[in-house]
């Protein structure tokens, strides 16, 4: 027997195939997967001794997530993003609903599975996160390729364009993962506006939205009142509080879906992970304070990091567009090699891993997605020394 054709249209996540690579060549310095170096705040671990105390929580617990847990969700998005979530807006309920989920992609996969019959279509700004094409091809939908202008924004007029009577949802990141852009709040509102218009979705995903440098800002569009009623939005905590193993994260959606979700969840999960729902309690406890100075470290190691990639540009081998938030800078380098092929050669040559951009849509030229959100001030400027070193020697000067 096969696997299904469904599951044959899949393509192979790129993530294990260099940690593969990496694997097999010691001492590679990795830039590849998106991942930060600290771990989640002492409050976290603390938590769970309130888990174990308790011998029922070994056993099922609510499909959209512990009370405790969606409470101190609601607070932390009413006080980060103004989103006003069951009954904590000022006028009573908000029509806003949250459920809990093991992780962004899971998030993400169960509001594909809540909008979209076989056959549906879903608009990716390109390049996109390629876990979303895979979960869009999973579900036998497909995923409509709309590109991005130079600097990685929004192109408004080309996804008005895209949309046809098989759309069931526009999806935006913002920050981007993987090329570190923050859409601004006009573009947006523009893109709700859109949606509101074709009587779609807007899928928003916002497992980023702790990490904005020099000036830049995030914004929600659930916030806006005339949006909310059709935007799902997907938070997570792997990233902003290095919860990446604990697969927390959330959905926020219009009401009119809960069913759906609670059928969704309980079929996949029948509940998040409990013992991590005591540690998301933990880490949401700690605050922002536990975050600041991480961030500022962050931002610290993404001055150095663009400092390093400087000559790149400077010898016209490569370049650097803008990249406002997470943790990601996407170069697109001069080199008639295949991204694959110059990844490969980068690992076994000269120790150091990055993700090829053809993983996330990118079929035209050469892109490389440089990740530094787990190194250091000293590891940052060895592996990026190492990546310029490296194309300098497998790319041909101009």
């Amino acid at each position: 027997m096969q696997e299904s054709l469904r599951l044959r249209a899949v393509q192979a996540p790129i993530i294990p195939v260099i940690a593969d690579l990496i694997c097999r060549h010691p001492g590679t310095i990795s830039l590849g997967q998106g991942v930060v170096g600290y771990g989640p705040p002492p409050a976290a671990i603390a938590a769970l001794a309130a888990f174990h105390a308790d011998p029922a929580q070994h056993k099922y617990q609510p499909v959209a997530g512990i009370p405790s847990l969606l409470e101190a969700l609601a607070r932390k998005l009413a006080a980060d993003h103004g989103l006003a979530t069951g009954t904590t807006g000022p006028r009573g309920d908000s029509g806003l609903r949250i459920m809990v989920t093991a992780g962004g992609n899971n998030a993400f996969f169960a509001a594909v599975l809540a909008l979209a019959d076989p056959g549906a279509e879903f608009i990716l700004p390109t390049p996109y996160y390629f876990n979303h094409e895979m979960a869009i091809t999973l579900a036998n939908c497909r995923a409509v390729l709309v590109p991005t202008d130079a600097d990685h924004q929004l192109d408004l007029p080309a996804l008005r364009a895209a949309i046809t009577p098989r759309t069931r949802a526009i999806v935006t990141v913002s920050p981007n993962n993987p090329t570190g852009a923050v859409y601004p709040e006009r573009d947006l509102r523009a893109v709700g506006a859109l949606c509101a218009e074709h009587r779609i979705c807007h899928l928003s995903d916002e497992a980023y939205e702790a990490f904005t440098y020099d000036g830049a800002r995030h914004f929600s569009p659930a916030s806006s009142p005339s949006a909310a009623a059709h935007t799902i939005s997907l938070f997570s905590l792997s990233k902003s509080h290095g919860f990446a193993s604990w697969r927390i994260g959330c959905l926020v959606y219009p009401a009119r879906f809960e069913a759906a979700f609670r059928k969704i969840q309980d079929t996949l999960l029948i509940c998040p992970p409990v013992i991590s729902q005591f540690a998301a309690v933990g880490a949401l406890a700690a605050g922002p304070a536990y975050l600041r100075p991480h961030l500022a470290a962050l931002a610290q190691v993404r001055t150095r990091v663009r400092a390093e990639l400087d000559p790149l540009v400077r010898e016209g081998l490569a370049d650097v567009p803008r990249a406002d938030g997470a943790f990601y800078f996407l170069l697109r380098v001069r080199s008639p090699r295949s991204p694959q092929e110059l990844a490969e050669r980068l690992i076994r040559e000269h120790g150091v891993a990055v993700i090829p951009g053809n993983a996330f849509g990118l079929d035209r030229g050469c892109h490389l997605r440089v990740a530094y959100g787990a190194l250091t001030a000293e590891t940052a400027a060895e592996g990026v020394g190492r990546l310029v070193r490296g194309l300098r020697a497998l790319v041909p000067a101009p």
